[in-house]
């Protein structure tokens, strides 16, 4: 049995970045989904929470998991959901691009509560900020 610990921070957004899971309430109700089915489809999500037009995820890999197919898992049937249970005024659907990136064992505490704390980051600074912000800290190229 291998002994695998891989740990990814992904974060991903509305199409266009609209603000349609824009109440608190929503917001939860979408997490909590999303953190359920990923237990359903063996997906070891530890933590999920967002804004009304992003969500981050701390995401556990196992030995026969790719962060693509854990990906398109995790969105795909999110926005199906949330269309199907009419949750928002307009049709739904995650950007395609998004952002993945390994979390070393000693910044795991750190990232956790960068993502449980998400409503008071979003206070100081902009999904669009914080998204250059990850183009820069990560050295990311944008192909546009």
């Amino acid at each position: 049995m291998p002994f695998i610990k891989i740990y990814i921070h992904l974060v991903f957004s509305t199409l266009n970045r609209k603000p349609l899971l824009n109440s608190p309430e929503l917001r939860i109700k979408v997490w909590k989904h999303i953190k359920e089915n990923a237990a359903e489809k063996g997906i070891f999500l530890e933590m999920v929470n967002g804004c009304s037009d992003h969500c981050h995820c701390l995401i556990s890999l196992s030995s026969n998991q790719n962060i693509e197919k854990v990906v398109q898992l995790i969105k795909g049937e999110s926005s199906f959901w949330i269309n199907k249970n009419n949750l928002t005024t307009e049709k739904f659907n995650w950007q395609d691009e998004y952002f993945a990136v390994s979390v070393s064992e000693s910044m795991i505490d750190h990232v956790r509560n960068y993502i449980k704390n998400q409503e008071k980051h979003q206070v100081q600074k902009s999904f669009s900020e914080e998204y250059l912000e990850f183009m820069e800290k990560y050295n990311f190229k944008n192909t546009d």
